[in-house]
This record gives structure tokens, sequence and C-alpha cells, in this order.
């Protein structure tokens, strides 16, 4: 009779453990269903830059993503590889540090998080941009003809002009004379 009633009283100590348990095992693994991470990339970027961010906890088409970092909320569609994928870009006045990045599905349950560390990174041009087609951009960087070679130029063709014009009244003049 003893071992009956430890039976029954071990049986009692463990439904009173595993009911209770039950619902928080459920939600466990609903939460592990419905929450996932955020693959960043680059998950290093200067401010300014762009970022591609992907997800796969959303069973639903769409989600939208905000981070103190974005310059605008990110709207996830989905991948051609599955998932679901989305573009953000990082402000420009954005500190060098890590920020954190909050997923909600918008049709569904799940929630995604993730980081993008921003450095701070201003480029100061240090010379003007060699740009143009072909050899132009080397040509606009040379002495081309300015004003005062054009000055000369025309003053040349002048000069030529009345050589030119000299010559030509002297051979009428000397074909029209009479020579013995």
């Amino acid at each position: 009779m003893r071992s009956t009633q430890l039976t029954l009283c071990a049986g009692a100590v463990l439904a009173a453990v595993l009911i209770p348990a039950s619902p928080a095992l459920a939600a466990a693994t609903e939460n592990e269903e419905t929450h996932g991470s955020v693959t960043v990339t680059p998950s290093t970027i200067a401010a300014g830059g762009e970022v591609d961010l992907r997800i796969s906890v959303c069973g639903g088409r769409t989600a939208i993503g905000t981070s103190e970092a974005f310059a605008e909320p990110a709207k996830f569609h989905p991948a051609a590889d599955g998932g679901l994928f989305a573009e953000a870009r990082i402000r420009s006045d954005a500190s060098g540090r890590d920020y954190g990045i909050h997923v909600k599905c918008e049709d569904g349950p799940g929630t995604a998080s993730g980081n993008v560390t921003v450095v701070h990174h201003r480029v100061h041009p240090t010379a003007p941009v060699r740009a143009g087609g072909g050899g132009t951009a080397l040509a606009a960087e040379s002495d081309g003809p300015g004003t005062p070679h054009t000055l000369i130029g025309l003053g040349l063709a002048g000069v030529a002009a009345v050589a030119i014009a000299g010559r030509s009244v002297r051979r009428r003049r000397s074909g029209a004379a009479p020579t013995d």
C-alpha cells in the first residue's frame, strides 16, 4: 500500500510540473519560429551608404525595418531566392557606432533584429576628377590655344593675305607693261 501512495504522489507532482510547462514550451517554440535575425550586407558601412537587408522569418510577403541609422524605413519584399529583401540608405549625418535594426512582419506574426556598424569617413577630394571622353580630360588640363594665340594667328593670316594680294597686283602690272 505504501508503494501505491508513493506512486500516486509522484504522479501528482509530475503532472503539476508538466501541465504548466506545456504552455511555456509552446510559447518558447512559437517565439523561436516568429523571431529571426537580419542579415546586413555590408555589416560595416560609411554614413550615406546603402546596405542590403535579408530576413527569412516572415511567412508573409512584406515587412518593415527600422533603425536610427536609416534615412527612412526599409520596405521588405520577396527575394528571388526566398525570404524577404530590402535596401536601406544610411543617414549621411549618422555618427560612427553600432545601430540596432528591428523588423516587423506586416502580414503575419514575426520579428527580426540585427545590427549595422556605421563608420564616419569624411572624404575630401585632393584634386579635380579626371573625366571626359577619351583624351579630353588630359586636353582640358593642358594649356591650349587661348586669346593671345588666337590674336597672333589672326595677325599672321592678315599679313599673309596682304602679301598675296600685293604679289598678285605686281604680277598684273608686270604682265600689262610691254617689255622691249
